[in-house]
C-alpha cells in the first residue's frame, strides 16, 4: 500500500492534482563541472532520457516493511512516482511520503521518523552537525535528480529574459546585487498597458529549500520584500502565477504548467538570456541549476537497510530516471549514477 501524505495548505492539493504528471548550501553545476568532473560538457536535446547504459532495476527476493520519506516539497511528486513504481516490485512494502519543506528532513532523520529524507538543497552545516552530534557520523546525501529552478510569469507577459541583479532587485529588500529598485514592469523594462502595472511576487516559505536555493544563490543572502506572498509548496506558486497576470514567481522546473512562461537568465555570457533546458543545466551555463538530493542515515562500515537501499537502486536505475524525465526534471548523466550508486553499495 502507497500512502502519500503531502502536508500543505487545499489550495497548494488542488494544484497537485491539476498538474500531476506535467509536471546545497546550493553549488551552481557549472562548479560542480570542475570541482567534480562529473558532467560531459556538450549533450544533446534527446539526452533528457536516460541513457541506455543505466542499469535497468532487478527485483531482489521479496521485501516487506515500511518506508517514511519526510522533506522536500519540491520532491514531493517525484517521491511519489518512484514510490508506486518500488510499490510494483515490492507490493508488501508500505511508502509514505510527507511533503513540508527541506528543512523537515535533518530533523527527521535525526529523531529516526524518516528513513528517506528528500532536499532541495543540501543540508547547512548546522543541520550536519546537529545530526553527527547524534550519530557521531555525518549523514550521506544521494544525488537523484537535476533540477533548474525556474522563474515564472504568467503566460501573457512578454518579458523574455532578466538578469540576476533585475531578479534580485524584484524580490529583495537589500538589492546586495546592487540594481535600481523594481516596483512596477516598467521597471523591467515593458511598455504599454504592462508600464505602471505593479508586479504580485509569489514566493515559498523559509522551510522551503527552494526558499533557501532562491535567497542564496540570487539575493547573496538578501531578506525578502515584505511583499512577497508566500506559499506553503511549489504548485500554489505556479498556480498563484497562472491566474494574476502581473504575477512572478519561483520553483521547481517539474511544476512548469500550460499558464505561465519561463523566464530566461542573462548571464555576463548571454545577455540575450539562458534558457532552462536541460543542456544548460548539465553544461553549467543556467545558473539557478542545481541537484535534487535523498539523505539517508548510512553508518560507515554498516550496510544500508536493505529496503531503503532498494529503493535508492531502483531511483538511481532506467525505469527511477525516466520516471525523473516524467515528472518534468533532468535525468542524471550515467556518470552521477554510477557515483551515487558507490555510496550506497559502500560497507
Amino acid at each position: 500500500m502507497i500512502r502519500v501524505k503531502v502536508i500543505r495548505s487545499l489550495v497548494d492539493s488542488f494544484c497537485i492534482t491539476v498538474i500531476k504528471g506535467l509536471p546545497m548550501k546550493s553549488i551552481l553545476l557549472s562548479l560542480l563541472i570542475l570541482s567534480q568532473c562529473i558532467f560531459p560538457t556538450t549533450l544533446v536535446a534527446d539526452d533528457s532520457e536516460p541513457s541506455d547504459v543505466l542499469p535497468s532495476y532487478s527485483r531482489v527476493k521479496s521485501l516487506q516493511g515500511s518506508i517514511n520519506s519526510i522533506g522536500s516539497d519540491t520532491l514531493t511528486n517525484l517521491m511519489t512516482f518512484w514510490s508506486q513504481k518500488f510499490h510494483e516490485y515490492y507490493p508488501q512494502v508500505t511508502v509514505e511520503v510527507e511533503g513540508k519543506g527541506s528543512s523537515t528532513a535533518p530533523p527527521a532523520l535525526i529523531e529516526s521518523t524518516a528513513s528517506l529524507g528528500p532536499m532541495s538543497r543540501e543540508m547547512k552545516s548546522s543541520e550536519v552537525d546537529a545530526f553527527q552530534k547524534r550519530f557521531s557520523y555525518k549523514p550521506t546525501d544521494v544525488r537523484v535528480a537535476v533540477d533548474a529552478l525556474a522563474v515564472f510569469v504568467h503566460r501573457d507577459n512578454p518579458l523574455r529574459a532578466l538578469s540576476l541583479q533585475e531578479l534580485d532587485a524584484v524580490f529583495s529588500r537589500n538589492r546586495r546585487r546592487g540594481g535600481s529598485a523594481v516596483a512596477t514592469w516598467g521597471d523591467l523594462g515593458l511598455g504599454g498597458t504592462w508600464r505602471d502595472k505593479p508586479i504580485s511576487i509569489y514566493g515559498r516559505n523559509a522551510a522551503s529549500g527552494t526558499y533557501g536555493f532562491f535567497k542564496e544563490t540570487v539575493m547573496e543572502n538578501g531578506d525578502f520584500k515584505a511583499s512577497v506572498k508566500e506559499q506553503p509548496g511549489s504548485a500554489s506558486v505556479v498556480q498563484s502565477v497562472s491566474v494574476d497576470r502581473y504575477g512572478i514567481g519561483y520553483s521547481g522546473i517539474g511544476y512548469k504548467t500550460a499558464g505561465v512562461k519561463v523566464i530566461a537568465l542573462k548571464t555576463a555570457d548571454d545577455e540575450q538570456g539562458v534558457e532552462a533546458s536541460i543542456e544548460n543545466a548539465y553544461s553549467g551555463s543556467y545558473p539557478l541549476a542545481r541537484f535534487l538530493l535523498i539523505y539517508v542515515n548510512k553508518e560507515p562500515g554498516t550496510p544500508l537497510a536493505s529496503i531503503v537501499r532498494e529503493f535508492l537502486f531502483m531511483v538511481l536505475s532506467k525505469e527511477g530516471q525516466s520516471l525523473v524525465t516524467k515528472d518534468g526534471y533532468f535525468p542524471l548523466p550515467a556518470a552521477v549514477v554510477e557515483t551515487e550508486r558507490q555510496k550506497i553499495e559502500a560497507p
